[in-house]
């Protein structure tokens, strides 16, 4: 799916659920489906600042709550000050860099049945579950020479 078929179908969501669709609201969608980093809101901020000197923190942090709230980020929280927000609502999984904190997604088909082996052994309802692989991204590998 393109960049643009994922903002329609995001900008449809807001308009099934009542959701006014201003500027500013559009810039941080389209910041967010673009960006393949999972930004912090003060990243959207200052990327968008230009393109809107009025807006606030505050403003992107709000939008971002509404789009939470509607399914269409997910707040990371890896107990950093600040959560970042990812547009990809699909189940799979994060690697982070140790170093620099990047954080790339992916997916592993054969965790799906966690929740599941988890309920039968602990009797729990599980309602959900999430894995997080740390390690040191190429950027910040060391250079070895031979």
């Amino acid at each position: 799916m393109t960049v643009s078929d994922q903002l329609h179908e995001a900008l449809e969501m807001l308009r099934e659920s009542g959701v006014r669709i201003t500027p500013q609201r559009h810039a941080v969608l389209e910041f967010l489906i673009q960006s393949e980093k999972h930004p912090t809101a003060d990243d959207i901020y200052k990327a968008l600042e230009g393109k809107f000197p009025n807006m606030s923190v505050a403003t992107v942090y709000n939008n971002l709550r509404v789009f939470r709230e509607i399914g269409l980020v997910r707040e990371l929280t890896y107990g950093d000050s600040s959560s970042r927000f990812d547009c990809n609502t699909s189940d799979h999984y994060h690697v982070i860099c140790d170093k620099c904190g990047k954080i790339v997604d992916f997916h592993y088909p054969s965790l799906e049945e966690v929740e599941s082996i988890a309920e039968q052994i602990t009797g729990f309802d599980v309602s959900h579950h999430r894995m997080e692989v740390y390690g040191t991204c190429d950027s910040c590998k060391p250079v070895t020479s031979h």
